[in-house]
């Protein structure tokens, strides 16, 4: 049966398996790869995608969950929060080798949607959840709160 849903602001139809992970259908079917797979077992964070403006795992989330959804992956990031992100990125150099940067800007501009002003605790349970092999939590934990005065500017 296929699938209806609005993915990075397009109407669309997966005409695959409902029980397959949103993860494989965005990146072999919709052919977006931005979203990257890590654990297979929405431990890592690497899938962050949004659905209806939350945060989301899609490695763990069955096609079928999405019917009539909106689902935007990090190539259709967009608004204050997803600039002031990409931007304070950028500024603070975050990446290092970038596997789970997708995931950790999603997460970090879901975050930022819902919360202006958000504390180091409060960065720290939003984020809990994204792994970075490089370590660069002190990076990203700064670049939120750089992208956080930037949406306040």
């Amino acid at each position: 049966m296929p699938t209806k849903l609005t993915l990075n602001g397009r109407a669309v139809t997966l005409d695959v398996d409902p029980d397959m992970p949103l993860l494989w259908a965005i990146r072999d079917h919709a052919n977006l790869t931005g979203t990257k797979f890590g654990c297979g077992v929405a431990q890592c964070g690497a899938c962050t995608v949004h659905i209806d403006g939350a945060a989301a795992r899609a490695c763990a989330t069955p096609v079928a969950a999405v019917e009539g959804k909106a689902v935007t992956t990090i190539e259709g990031l967009k608004g204050k929060a997803a600039q002031a992100v990409q931007a304070a990125w950028q500024k603070l150099d975050v990446v290092q080798c970038g596997y789970c940067q997708s995931g950790q800007i999603m997460s970090a501009a879901a975050l930022l949607a819902t919360n202006k002003k958000p504390s180091d605790a409060d960065i720290d349970a939003a984020m809990a959840g994204n792994l970075c092999r490089c370590a660069t939590y002190v990076r990203i934990r700064a670049a939120i709160h750089d992208a956080a005065k930037t949406m306040g500017a």
